[in-house]
């Protein structure tokens, strides 16, 4: 049997140019990839600086916040973090009240008794990462079958995971990159009490809202404050009053210079998803029908929402994350159709698909090796209609109403219920932890504006969707209640327990199967999981094509131009790139400069408005160009600047670096022209935009008045 030589093949990689700017690296890898090139524009730091497991270095100051869902850095040797508003909204929103409206009116610990723990909240610092291709691969064949491949790999890795983890406390986990092409095993370490320590006004920490939201040029003072703490002993622990604040191995120092065009700027983080290899088939699925999806089952949504924190103070508190969560990707996927279109992507994915075509069959071993991919790849699509009800699914059903989820979570209890006297204990067990969760569902939750959702979404699916894939009680909506959702939606309800903590916690003092089992939101929740999982099954063979196809391809195309240095598809793995400070020019007759001031943070001014209002003494203080030492050379106070760094969603609260390894911003959005880039970087137009760190440290400083905070910072002046 042939063994699938892929270390020759990864090796070639080694040799060649990198691309400047595009390209999310690895950086163990940068020694070997990117060093040269980086110094070349301005970095003064060596590999060893940036990442290093014998020393300190800037990767032990940068940390996955939540799993990844954004990234953060420490700025303090007492664990201080800063990362972007929005990336700490929810725990603002949570500790908010109509009495002490922190995203109203912001939050500062004076000291740090004063700092709010978040529980569920984690901080991850990357301990080191490893090559494992060739352990991993060892063993497989190209005459292996793919559930063949699949079960080895599995077995492999999980060995490899647990003889790295042996007895620590370290996470550890292996990671496929190039579409399972090549693999590397990750130590991480994980902190539990992350504690909440200053964070502006929404009128500066998310000003501009959704009308600004992906575009440039911008103003928003988008950061939070948070404190990793540890065990006495440095180690990860729960909370506790007798935790410390965490020593970290380095943090970031922070300067005052500011940025000038043509800076070097480096960008760390933890992106999460980007999907450049994928294929023209790929995109046009995911303009059709992912992006369509989106948009039409979010628009409605956010609309019900918006209505319903236009009623009170306390509404807009409950649904403030809420909305901004479900806005954010509505907007993406709207603008990420618009560039997809305008730079003619499908056909560059075509270009470049007919180019790999001809290679392959130039020659007879490698069309052996590599002329199925792309067939699989476009037989992989051939199910559209379950492949679309899958993903109006997931959108109007599952994480559109929020009920569904949630009752659905007893299903496990009705499992046990099945069998009550030889489950008493275990009854009783599962009822508590529900029970224990409610107050945090339905302190952000309010029936009537749920109601209002599910019986719009349900009506959205129904629309766009093969009646084959309708949930089971979907033939009562349209037998009994002919096609009346609203109505149905009313009577379901009214005929539920989990619309109401009070009646839900009387259930749950005394479960009973046949309670649930009359329940229909309960049994709505069921039939929608259970049409979910049997599509999702349908769909197995074509996932299976889809997966080989994207392996054999990447691999192809690695071999087809050997002298280019690929870089991996993010997948919320911590990533480094690199570029300078510059403008960019969106359309014809039209510059964008490469930084804002607070100027156009006055200028944008609308009084009383939920995006755009300018709180009293924010104002006070800029017509009073009372900026201090964060002013600029030109005695103007710098808001935002743009790079031309590549960054994707998880690099939310990513630091920006300078040559000397200090802090000059943070990242916090992209542009809407280059919406496409998550499927294809374009250098012309791809920005990365980023709140320059003296706009920040003016509004702790001045703004606020927590000297506390500035105290502790390492500031170059």
């Amino acid at each position: 049997m042939r063994k699938f030589n892929l270390i020759l093949l990864l090796s070639i990689l080694m040799i060649g140019s990198a691309v400047a700017k595009e390209g999310m690296w690895l950086p163990s890898l940068i020694h070997k990839l990117n060093i040269k090139t980086m110094q070349d524009m301005g970095c003064e730091l060596s590999a060893e600086d940036i990442y290093s497991i014998n020393q300190s270095s800037l990767k032990d100051a940068i940390v996955a916040l939540d799993r990844g869902s954004c990234t953060a850095e420490v700025i303090s040797k007492d664990g201080l973090l800063l990362t972007n508003h929005h990336c700490g909204f929810g725990e603002i929103q949570q500790h908010s009240s109509v009495e002490h409206d922190y995203l109203q009116d912001g939050f500062w610990a004076r000291s740090k008794e004063e700092e709010l723990p978040n529980p569920g909240k984690t901080v991850t610092f990357l301990i080191s990462v490893e090559d494992v291709t060739a352990k991993v691969l060892a063993d497989i064949t190209d005459e292996m079958s793919e559930s063949e491949r699949n079960n080895k790999i599995d077995q492999v890795v999980r060995q490899l995971e647990k003889e790295a983890k042996g007895d620590s406390h370290y996470e550890v986990y292996i990671r496929d990159f190039f579409k399972a092409n090549q693999y590397f095993l990750f130590v991480t370490e994980t902190f539990k009490d992350v504690r909440l320590v200053g964070a502006p006004p929404q009128a500066l920490g998310k000003f501009g809202g959704d009308t600004d939201n992906w575009m440039w040029p911008r103003h928003t003072n988008d950061f939070s404050m948070f404190r990793v703490y540890c065990a006495p002993d440095g180690t990860p622990a729960e909370y506790s009053e007798d935790n410390v604040p965490y020593q970290p191995k380095h943090h970031l120092p922070i300067s005052l210079k500011g940025v000038d065009e043509g800076d070097f700027a480096m960008v760390f983080g933890y992106p999460g998803s980007t999907n450049r290899y994928k294929t023209s088939w790929g995109i046009d699925y995911t303009m059709k029908v992912t992006n369509t999806a989106r948009i039409l089952v979010r628009e409605k949504k956010l609309d019900i929402i918006a209505d319903y924190m236009a009623t009170s103070q306390k509404a807009k508190i409950q649904y403030a994350s809420k909305h901004a969560r479900s806005a954010n990707y509505y907007k993406n996927a709207i603008g990420q159709n618009e560039a997809l279109t305008k730079l003619g992507i499908i056909a560059q994915k075509q270009e470049l698909e007919n180019k790999f075509t001809n290679w392959v069959n130039a020659n007879a071993d490698r069309k052996a090796k590599y002329g199925e991919a792309l067939p699989l790849i476009e037989g992989s699509y051939e199910n559209v209609e379950a492949e679309k009800a899958m993903e109006f699914a997931a959108e109007a059903l599952l994480r559109g109403p929020e009920i569904f989820m949630f009752a659905y979570r007893a299903s496990q209890l009705a499992d046990l219920l099945e069998k009550p006297e030889e489950n008493k204990d275990k009854i009783e067990a599962f009822a508590g932890r529900l029970e224990e969760s409610l107050d945090a569902f339905y302190k952000d939750y309010d029936a009537a504006t749920d109601e209002k959702i599910v019986a719009a979404l349900m009506k959205i699916y129904a629309e766009n969707v093969s009646s084959s894939y309708y949930p089971s009680f979907y033939s009562e909506i349209q037998n009994k209640y002919k096609g009346d959702y609203a109505k149905y939606t009313e009577k379901m309800f009214k005929k539920s327990i989990f619309d109401n903590q009070e009646e839900l916690t009387a259930f749950l003092e005394n479960p009973s199967l046949k309670t649930l089992q009359k329940d229909m939101v309960f049994q709505a929740a069921v039939d929608i999981f259970d049409m979910y999982r049997a599509t999702s099954m349908s769909l197995r063979e074509g996932d299976e094509k889809l997966l080989k196809g994207r392996r054999l391809f990447v691999a192809g195309l690695m071999e087809m131009q050997p002298d280019k240095k690929f870089y991996p598809d993010a997948n919320s793995t911590m990533r480094l790139t690199y570029g300078t400070v510059m403008p960019y020019d969106p359309r014809d007759g039209v510059t964008y400069k490469y930084y804002t001031t607070t100027d156009g943070y006055l200028e944008k001014e609308i009084p009383g408005d939920y995006e755009f209002d300018v709180p009293k003494r924010m104002k006070e203080l800029l017509l009073d160009e009372n900026f201090g030492q964060y002013a600029d050379e030109d005695g103007k106070l710098r808001t935002c600047f743009i790079t031309d760094n590549d960054i994707t969603g998880g690099n939310s609260g990513s630091p920006v670096i300078n040559g000397k390894g200090e802090l000059i911003g943070i990242a916090f959005d992209g542009n809407w022209e280059a919406m496409s880039g998550d499927l294809d970087f374009e250098e012309n137009l791809q920005r990365c935009i980023n709140v320059d760190i003296r706009f920040v440290l003016w509004v702790v400083d001045i703004y606020a008045g927590a000297q506390n905070l500035i105290d502790e910072m390492t500031i170059i002046r």
